[in-house]
């Protein structure tokens, strides 16, 4: 067998990938004509490619690399476990070291009464296993018709057929038959492209009460569950207004509707508290973790689950599980990336010298004539272009085209900052730096004057009518 190194040629490298790599989310043969960009290796919150060139990774990853890449105590850890314990399953009566302490130290971080963990491969798996977990409730509960599980439009749970149902996605449901039956979608609160002449106050309100017309339109006896994400990551980092989650909260706990907070991304120090529920003061009956956990290190992932909602489990069998769920070496390094978070004060970090930083910076870019304004929550953000700020108009011209370019001139600028349509969202390492998020501000400043001008150019900076 040949072994391909991070040494051949960039060429050879991106044709051999065209040839037998099939890429996530993309149109891989317009990315074979194109030529994969090959990250050959990364240290803190910087990447390097093939062909040498140093880029700011503002998107840790996937949202997911907090302790910054490049820590050789996980790669320690993971190397003993594997000469120790490799594999083995939790199937069968049977458990491991590393799973036992992992869901120890996850229920000692939850908030209050979430002591239970079924672990998963990944976000997506989670959100396939919270289905099945929230009608298995409420079966044993003797009220099985409470099956019916309510999202967002414009939410991310993942993309397998359970959990891309509960995304509210619509591209992703042109594909494959998509929304499994029993999923249905309110409105997401983004004021800022939906909010018309309302105001945050009173949009938040808004759009929580269309949980409570669903609920009474699909009946109270046939609801399972709400999920949602505490900040909508993928859906362009959509902060919601102050109003909206108490009365989501409200409305969850008048109707009996277990609540379950997506924590993929808000999880582990990204908003500044461990969970996004604890910075919003969610009580969620379910919370699907994964990204942070690991800090990307090892895919892993999980729903942790309240006491009540456990024990009504916990009394049958739940024919539900996954080959790797618990991975032994993914469990030890999930365990030591938790270890780094808190003996480092990462958190502390995010909340006093990272995050008010990054506030800073977000907020000084919003006086570009591209940027509509800034929304800022620890180390997470957005920035909505716009050719109109006062009115918070959308480009006349194909969506996301503006977001595209901009994205592409990060790249060119060696920054990694992703669009969503129009908006551009960043969410870097827990661990960057001021001087760090200064390099960051500055490549993100000339990306966007550089899609000024060719917008301009090319006379795209026509607002829709």
């Amino acid at each position: 067998m040949t072994m391909i190194t991070n040494h051949m040629p960039t060429a050879e490298l991106q044709a051999i990938d065209a040839a037998h790599h099939m890429h996530p989310f993309t149109t891989n043969d317009e990315l074979a004509e194109q030529g994969a960009r090959v990250i050959t290796r990364a240290k803190g919150v910087f990447l390097t490619d093939s062909e040498g060139n140093e880029i700011l990774d503002g998107m840790a990853g996937l949202w997911c690399v907090n302790i910054g890449y490049g820590r050789t105590e996980m790669a320690e850890v993971a190397a003993r476990q594997m000469a120790e314990l490799p594999y083995y399953n939790t199937f069968f009566k049977t458990t491991h070291v590393p799973a036992i302490a992992l869901s120890q130290e996850i229920a000692r971080l939850a908030p209050e009464g979430m002591n239970n963990v079924f672990f998963a491969g990944s976000g997506s798996e989670a959100n396939d296993t919270n289905i099945r977990m929230v009608r298995t409730y409420w079966a044993e509960k003797g009220k099985p018709s409470k099956s019916h599980i309510i999202s967002r439009k414009n939410a991310y749970h993942g993309s397998s057929m359970g959990s891309g149902s509960l995304g509210g996605m619509d591209y992703m449901h042109a594909q494959g038959g998509m929304p499994i039956p029993g999923i249905h979608h309110i409105g997401q609160p983004d004021w800022w492209a939906e909010g018309g002449d309302m105001t945050p106050e009173e949009f938040g309100l808004a759009r929580a009460r269309e949980l409570e017309a669903k609920i009474e339109e699909l009946g109270e006896d046939n609801v399972a569950a709400f999920i949602a994400e505490p900040v909508q990551g993928a859906g362009g980092v959509i902060i919601p207004p102050e109003t909206y989650w108490p009365e989501i909260q409200r409305i969850c706990d008048k109707y009996e509707i277990l609540l379950i907070a997506d924590e993929v991304i808000c999880g582990f120090g990204r908003t500044g508290n461990w969970f996004g529920s604890q910075t919003f003061g969610i009580r969620p009956h379910i919370m699907t973790i994964a990204k942070g956990l690991s800090s990307g290190y090892q895919p892993i992932g999980g729903s942790v689950v309240c006491d009540e909602v456990a024990s009504v489990i916990g009394a049958t069998e739940f024919n539900h599980g996954y080959t790797y769920s618990g991975h032994p070496v993914a469990s030890a390094v999930a365990l030591k990336n938790l270890q780094i978070l808190q003996d480092e004060n990462i958190l502390d970090h995010v909340r006093n010298t990272a995050g008010p930083a990054f506030r800073a910076g977000l907020e000084g870019l919003a006086d570009h004539p591209l940027v509509g304004g800034a929304s800022v929550i620890g180390l997470m953000g957005s920035l909505p272009l716009t050719p109109h700020k006062e009115s918070r108009a959308k480009f006349a011209g194909e969506a996301g085209a503006i977001g595209l370019m901009c994205r592409e001139r990060c790249f060119a600028n060696n920054l990694v900052m992703r669009h969503v349509g129009d908006r551009m969202v960043v969410s870097p390492p827990l661990v960057i730096t001021p001087d760090e998020i200064n390099i960051f501000m500055d490549r993100a400043r000339k990306a966007l004057d550089e899609t000024w001008q060719k917008a301009d150019k090319e006379g795209l900076l026509k607002a829709a009518s």
